[in-house]
């Protein structure tokens, strides 16, 4: 079959690769859309501590069931069209003892520990059958569109743990997918205003089918003054910082307003994890600073559902979709900033 194979960082390619069998307990998905995320485009460019080369990645999957292996019990039959978040949780921490499947201790990732979803075909691990997270999709919803489920699952955990909900002024910094979802699910909790802001005006102009109440140009304003302005001196009720860049926390501080959530969302690099934060700020102003991760099995079924109704527009968040044999090209444009949400299609 048909994968990308990603032999160091910035060396990859479609190759001929053997094709997988359905494992004992699992399933063989026939890959009808995979997603790129910008994790994906961290390990193209830089690698992943958890990926050894040669590898392939992708983790954003919607597939047929091809095939059950031996032993299989799973509720998912042969032809059944589904789509498949990477999380595979261990089912014995504490966390998920106590049903808080978000904060598995243990948990392994499709891409990660198993080669994921670039691919023609993929094995879908017993593991993953029992503790990951699958869930059928409606046939007339596309598999592009079912495939981007799991990044809005990892926003819908956010918000729920910032409580975003109405009347809410929030303020988005990073205008990429993962700032055009959270910006979507904040109107659907009854957002009144949702700003972003971004250093890349091209990238901001992407943002304009999610209509938000204003776009700023971190480049060329003062982003903590102009969200002072628009908000009357008050600042913003939820600061989700959907980006790496350190200073976004520092300003997400100085714009919150009293009593404020900020969505830390963004990892930071490793070796610039530690911006200058003012804790008095978070002190006297009774700041919420609130870290989540991945998502529990509930948030992937909302996701799901909110794609398949059409309340969340996937068709907006995809601005480019490529035949697998194209992921050179495709992926170049994904790291040269200039593509919204790419999915790949076999």
């Amino acid at each position: 079959m048909k994968a990308v194979v990603v032999r160091a960082p910035m060396a990859f390619d479609v190759e001929e690769v053997p094709a997988p069998e359905a494992p004992a307990g699992g399933l063989l998905l026939e890959v009808k859309a995979c997603g790129l995320c910008g994790s994906d485009l961290r390990t193209l460019r830089s690698g992943h501590r958890k990926v050894t080369f040669p590898w392939t990645i992708g983790h954003e999957i919607c597939g047929v069931v091809a095939e059950t292996g031996p032993g299989y019990s799973g509720p998912w039959r042969r032809g059944e069209l589904v789509s498949m978040g990477p999380v595979v949780y261990c089912g014995q921490c504490d966390f998920c003892r106590d049903g808080r499947f978000e904060l598995c201790e243990n948990y392994r990732e499709i891409a990660q520990a198993w080669p994921g979803g670039f691919a023609e075909q993929m094995a879908v691990p017993a593991e993953a059958v029992r503790l990951g997270v699958i869930e059928s999709v409606p046939p007339d919803v596309e598999p592009a569109h079912a495939a981007v489920a799991e990044p809005i699952s990892s926003c819908l955990n956010a918000q729920e743990k910032g409580a975003v909900g109405l009347g809410d002024v929030v303020m988005i910094i990073g205008a990429g997918p993962i700032g055009c979802i959270h910006a979507a699910l904040a109107r659907l909790r009854g957002a009144e205003k949702v700003f972003i802001a971004d250093v890349n005006a091209e990238r901001l102009k992407l943002t304009e089918p999610f209509a938000p109440d204003a776009v700023l140009d971190a480049s060329q304003v003062d982003l903590v003054a102009e969200v002072r302005r628009l908000t009357g001196g008050k600042g913003a009720d939820i600061i989700v910082t959907a980006t790496p860049a350190p200073v976004a926390v520092v300003q997400a501080v100085e714009m919150a307003r009293k009593g404020g959530r900020i969505l830390l969302f963004g990892g930071l690099p490793k070796d610039d994890s530690k911006p200058g934060v003012d804790m008095n700020l978070v002190h006297y102003n009774a700041l919420h600073l609130i870290g989540t991760t991945i998502f529990a099995p509930r948030h992937y079924r909302l996701a799901v559902h909110l794609v398949a109704s059409g309340r969340i527009a996937a068709d907006k968040l995809i601005t480019h979709r490529f035949p697998l044999q194209e992921f050179v090209r495709g992926a170049t444009m994904a790291l040269e900033g200039k593509v919204l949400k790419a999915v790949f299609e076999p």
